[in-house]
């Protein structure tokens, strides 16, 4: 189940994530994030190939004139332009409405003579009878007659009204009408069968070898070169004004300082409107920046510029990516469930970072468009999630050591495994700990002569005070075998004196088991006798139970040798019944009081192990009882 969950939450959090920014604010975040890095990278080196003819308010105020210009003006406009060396000429001007027929045709005829000039058109909906259908805006019917280029000027924005996308062609049933940048590139090549050097697939849409890529069926990302006024612009009433052409107000034939300067020479010319009541200004990229609306010939003019430096920007593959989204939150789940808390903020904290580091270099160097908010919010996600999940783990931990410890060992000791739980990991390591074995003499011929109920209650209240002996030094119950009780001492917590404590313990177990036999006795119970055997030395110890039972105990020679001890206080007859290893006693000598008692040989072993016998503790005796016991066989 464990398993289970760990694949399960991650692919559920990435569904979520991708669910969200499909989603219009999803989309618009986003948006938002890839807009900065326009602003990070800053204004891009144009070609000067593109230069841009604009009618502004100044335009208007030159001219002194109302919309819609008379043609002679765009037949002026094209003449000089021509005779300025345009490479060029390209109108963001839809001329579908009718003019008074002699000037409509004036207009087509110089454009047929140059050749070099594209017309606008559009595709609009409309609604009729409850449908939304599409309508072709032609220019004027002088310009289809003679077989004039025109292109579409449809602009499209996303949900949250800006332009990062540019239309490459528009589609009505089966005809096909691609946009003025579009035919601006492929009228370069002067092939008049330049249609059939397009190729469109779903990737891409590509005339000739330049291959543009598609982020939908028929549009590609803008790779914006700067804000409103990037390209070079210049007022449509200057170009106009020449020795020929006289303005109202200020007349100073500027148009011949153009031509003597050659600013319009080789240059692909585009024509627009950029007055703010023609609402065709619109918000890009920089607009977060600049505060600056870019108007739509000079979206056409961003447009043309990537096409001719082949600058295109492009998606990052979406493939690629869900793969390594997937990989970074199944890796980014595990760490931030199971490193510490620090750990896991500085990886985040690099990762975060270095998403953001890794989008603007992939986009700077190389045109690439990475999900920009995608991983960071998988991050932090992630990361809380993790939280969430360390602090259910922290308390069932707390919940599983108090289960298992709560009845064996003190509580400030079982705070402290809460405190640093690796200690009970599975596994055991070496370490040197004191033991205490605890039996009831005789216990088996006792309970023979007893009732179960009556055997039961005695050895319940005996051992619980047992119990509370051991607790209250700092050791910790290993396990009860049957009347056996098994107890640690420097484990799982750390004490280094633990020999002093195992010792201390066995001394108070024995008051206390002359309490209880006071007790027994007013109670006319009858009481019972114990050994203790206590050895020191290195075991291995820890979780040592399986997968599904947890038993921290501790295995090896030195707990043979406590059992051992522990059964030889039924052979030597000493005050206390309390036997310990030379290695307790040297460990303690200085606070221990002990006699020694004899060497002897352990089953499995060859060499031979002194044993002393626990009298007291130093502190405890009085000088005359120390001074008596170090008279006798103290060694």
């Amino acid at each position: 189940m464990k398993k289970i969950k760990f694949f399960l939450i991650p692919i559920l959090i990435l569904i979520i994530l991708r669910i969200f920014f499909a989603t219009e604010f999803g989309e618009n975040i986003e948006h938002k994030a890839q807009d900065v890095l326009f602003m990070i990278r800053g204004t891009k080196k144009i070609s000067n190939d593109i230069v841009i003819v604009d009618i502004g308010d100044d335009t208007f105020n030159a001219l002194n004139e109302q919309w819609p210009f008379p043609r002679q003006y765009y037949v002026k406009l094209i003449k000089n332009l021509e005779k300025a060396g345009a490479k060029q000429i390209i109108f963001d001007i839809e001329f579908t409405e009718k003019s008074d027929i002699q000037s409509d045709e004036m207009l087509a005829e110089t454009a047929a003579k140059y050749g070099n000039v594209i017309f606008a058109g559009k595709i609009i909906n409309i609604l009729k009878d409850n449908y939304i259908k599409q309508q072709i805006l032609p220019p004027i019917e002088p310009i289809i007659q003679k077989g004039l280029n025109w292109g579409t000027v449809n602009i499209s924005t996303d949900n949250d009204g800006f332009v990062r996308r540019y239309e490459l062609f528009q589609k009505r049933g089966e005809k096909t009408k691609y946009s003025i940048g579009v035919l601006s590139f492929a009228f370069l090549h002067k092939n008049p069968y330049w249609k059939k050097e397009i190729h469109d697939n779903r990737r891409y849409f590509a005339v000739r070898d330049n291959s543009i890529p598609k982020v939908t069926y028929k549009s590609t990302l803008i790779n914006y070169y700067g804000p409103a006024g990037t390209f070079k612009t210049y007022d449509f009433a200057n170009v106009i004004d020449d020795s020929t052409f006289t303005l109202p107000e200020l007349d100073l034939d500027i148009f011949d300082d153009y031509l003597e300067d050659q600013v319009f020479k080789n240059k692909i010319v585009l024509v627009g409107v950029a007055a703010i009541e023609f609402h065709d200004s619109h918000h890009t990229p920089f607009f977060i920046e600049s505060k600056k609306l870019t108007t739509g010939v000079e979206i056409h003019a961003n447009f043309i510029e990537m096409v001719l430096n082949r600058d295109y920007l492009k998606e990052f593959s979406y493939l690629k990516f869900f793969i390594i989204f997937l990989i970074s939150a199944f890796v980014l789940f595990v760490l931030d469930a199971n490193v510490k808390p620090t750990i896991s903020i500085l990886i985040n904290f690099l990762l975060f970072c270095g998403n953001f580091i890794l989008a603007f270099l992939l986009f700077k160097n190389k045109n690439i468009i990475i999900p920009i908010l995608e991983l960071p919010l998988l991050i932090i996600v992630i990361y809380i999630i993790g939280l969430i999940f360390q602090y259910i783990k922290t308390v069932q931990e707390r919940i599983f050591i108090k289960k298992a410890f709560g009845h064996y060992i003190a509580p400030d000791l079982v705070n402290e495994l809460i405190k640093d739980p690796k200690k009970l990991e599975y596994g055991g390591i070496q370490k040197e700990i004191s033991i205490l074995f605890c039996d009831i003499c005789s216990f088996t011929t006792y309970t023979e002569s007893h009732f179960p109920k009556e055997t039961v209650s005695i050895l319940r209240e005996y051992l619980t005070a047992m119990v509370e002996v051991v607790q209250k030094n700092k050791g910790t119950i290993d396990k009860f075998v049957g009347d056996e009780l098994i107890a640690i001492f420097g484990s799982p917590v750390e004490l280094e004196d633990h020999a002093y404590w195992a010792c201390k313990t066995a001394l108070e177990m024995r008051e206390k088991l002359s309490e209880l036999k006071n007790k027994w006795e007013s109670e006319r119970k009858d009481p019972f006798n114990m050994g203790i055997g206590i050895n020191s030395g290195m075991v291995t110890i820890g979780n040592l139970g399986s997968e599904q039972i947890f038993d921290y105990t501790a295995i090896g020679d030195n707990v043979n040798l406590g059992a051992r001890l522990e059964s030889l206080t039924r052979e030597y007859e000493t005050t206390n019944n309390i036997i310990i290893s030379k290695k307790t006693f040297l460990l303690e000598k200085e606070r221990l009081i002990a006699n020694y008692i004899d060497s002897v040989k352990v089953k499995g072993k060859t060499e031979t192990t002194e044993i002393y016998e626990l009298i007291g503790l130093k502190k405890e005796l009085s000088k005359e009882q120390s001074d008596i016991i170090k008279q006798t066989s103290l060694k």
